[in-house]
């Protein structure tokens, strides 16, 4: 058995094998996981294709049925009312009328909202903000380091007494 590096399991290696060791299996783990997100993203495409072409044709077959309600209505209203058939188609197309018009006015109200509120501006307003905040920003002052010669020798003894 060996090593990826093809030196022998156990052997000692460098410092420079080891770690050239470590970075060629990184960046096989970062192409592996790279290649499973693309998998994985294929896979969700896919699915949210086929639901969309689902939603689509139950669209279709609905509004293809919407003439036979309109029929149905008219020939109901004509069996409890009994008045004349074309009477009964108004009646009919008025109701689609009335409906459309209910989720029109839904739609201006709600559009009206998306125009006041702005979010997309507030955001890049808000990110143009913070970008020059952050060109204004300056680092903070450090404070000087006493040089070397200028420490005690008790500091510099209590340094080299921790560090050994």
């Amino acid at each position: 058995m060996s090593a990826p590096d093809g030196s022998p399991v156990g052997a000692e290696r460098s410092i420079g094998q080891l770690f050239a060791s470590a970075t060629t299996e990184l960046s096989a783990l970062v192409h592996d996981e790279i290649a499973l997100a693309k998998a994985q993203l294929k896979q969700d495409v896919k699915k949210g294709a086929t639901s969309g072409g689902a939603f689509s044709v139950a669209a279709m077959v609905l509004l293809f049925s919407l003439p036979m309600l309109n029929f149905a209505l008219a020939y109901g209203i004509r069996t409890w009312s009994g008045w004349n058939l074309a009477v009964c188609f108004l009646l009919s197309f008025a109701a689609n009328v009335l409906v459309a018009g209910v989720l029109a006015l839904i739609g201006v109200v709600f559009a009206k909202k998306a125009q006041k509120s702005k979010g997309p501006q507030k955001v890049a307003a808000s990110m143009k903000e913070t970008a020059g905040v952050l060109q204004k920003a300056k680092p903070h002052p450090r404070p000087a380091t006493p040089a070397l010669e200028d420490r005690t020798p008790e500091a510099i003894e209590a340094v080299a007494r921790s560090s050994s």
